[in-house]
């Protein structure tokens, strides 16, 4: 594939042409090799050459992760032979989607992960600790591992979990940064204080962050940012937001102001629930458009992601557009006792409650069909005075208090770690 690395810091008209020709390509790829868009162009009286540029997108319809389920074999470009990787989705909508890549695609996907490091200021002589599978179907770290690679850094692939084995490989090889879910910083934390080691000390000072949101609308800290900068201040927190559909990321530069768009591989709008570009200021859907994927690219993939969008210039010299942390779901929407929620909010109200060990947070539908929420807390310290000042806290950062039940740490635990999950699960919807 080419690559364009400073196309990121150009002036915004530069970048928009820019993309207008590769998005012309992306046309041309597809209409000579898509089943799916050939048939949804002609159903809709679209000609692939009238899409010039990325205003022109809007005369074609979304594809949602109904379509990616139902129709999935004819989202393919490629026969079978020419796949390289095949992963799937996390399956937490519905049955997992296949999603195969092709060797140029892995080289695209290995060229973006190189990028986010090099937005985190990271060269080849840092060597990044991997505390992401590899295994069980999932991209993203394969995508770490392939991106470190290409930047000649060293890469120590340690899996996700296990505080123990994570501490003895940082004393061992001494890496500089690594990759994780941010809350696992606070078991590396807990462990290493229960077990007199010293991690202000450490040789890690980045830590490249996926699966939960790090910074605000206004780009301040969210609480578990916070307490783990407070805690660990020699750690500088980097966020970036992906998917297995999207095969790209938005990455966070040192200034802290939301992911970069690389727009060399990927065109991004931000959606209304009729489709329609949001204003500036409010939330939308993230609804992406491929370009320079092979394998199984997408038009106007709507990811079911909630973010705010900045165009304003980045203080690091880039001109591209940023994304704010996933505010939440479109799906995961919970309306209770008259008010809005995504399971982010409640999220960054728990993670902050000294003597909360864990917890998942389910919404189900009660007898009369409106939702409930139910926080079960991995505690071993319940009592009725805890339950009041938890829910307490909720009253005053969301105006509402859920039901709270406490459970013993280890039985949260199994929950949120079954063994054909890659990620932790902190949100059950039980909705009907």
């Amino acid at each position: 594939m080419q690559k364009n690395p400073d196309i990121q810091f150009k002036s915004v008209s530069e970048i928009e042409a820019f993309q207008n020709e590769r998005l012309r390509e992306q046309m041309q790829y597809l209409k000579n090799n898509s089943p799916y868009y050939k048939e949804l162009f002609a159903k809709n009286g679209i000609s692939f050459d009238e899409i010039r540029c990325v205003e022109d997108l809007r005369k074609i319809p979304t594809t949602t992760k109904k379509e990616l389920q139902e129709f999935n074999d004819q989202f393919f470009c490629v026969p079978k032979s020419d796949l390289v990787d095949i992963v799937t989705t996390s399956g937490t909508t519905g049955d997992p989607v296949i999603v195969g890549l092709t060797k140029n695609d892995l080289e695209r996907l290995a060229y973006n992960e190189y990028l986010t490091f090099t937005n985190a200021g990271l060269t080849k002589d840092d060597t990044i600790q991997l505390m992401l599978t590899l295994d069980k179907r999932f991209m993203a770290g394969m995508a770490y591992y392939l991106g470190a690679v290409e930047l000649g850094a060293g890469v120590v692939r340690v899996g996700n979990g296990i505080p123990e084995l994570q501490w003895d490989t940082i004393h061992r090889l001494q890496p500089t940064t690594c990759m994780a879910v941010p809350s696992f910083f606070l078991k590396m934390m807990e462990y290493a204080e229960a077990h007199g080691i010293d991690y202000h000390k450490s040789p890690l000072k980045k830590a490249i962050c996926i699966g939960e949101a790090l910074r605000n609308k206004d780009y301040s800290l969210t609480p578990l940012n916070q307490h783990i900068h407070e805690r660990w201040p020699e750690l500088q927190l980097f966020m970036t937001y992906a998917s297995t559909e999207m095969q790209t990321a938005f990455s966070e530069c040192a200034e802290g102001c939301g992911g970069h768009l690389q727009p060399e591989l990927i065109i991004v709008e931000f959606l209304d629930e009729n489709d329609k570009p949001v204003n500036d200021d409010e939330p939308g859907e993230v609804t992406i458009t491929h370009l320079g994927v092979e394998g199984m690219p997408l038009v106007r993939f709507k990811t079911g992601d909630i973010c705010y969008h900045h165009k304003e210039p980045c203080k690091c010299g880039r001109n591209t557009m940023r994304l704010s942390s996933v505010v939440g779901r479109k799906s995961q929407m919970i309306k209770y006792k008259g008010t809005s929620l995504y399971p982010p909010a409640l999220f960054d109200v728990i993670n902050n409650i000294e003597g909360v060990e864990n917890y998942i947070i389910e919404a189900y539908t009660n007898e009369i069909g409106t939702d409930e929420i139910l926080v079960r807390v991995g505690s071993r310290c319940g009592c009725e005075k805890f339950e009041k000042q938890i829910k307490d806290l909720f009253r005053a950062k969301v105006r509402v208090a859920p039901a709270v039940s406490f459970e013993s740490p280890e039985e949260i635990h199994k929950i949120q770690f079954p063994q054909t999950s890659r990620k932790p699960i902190k949100f059950i919807d039980r909705r009907k």
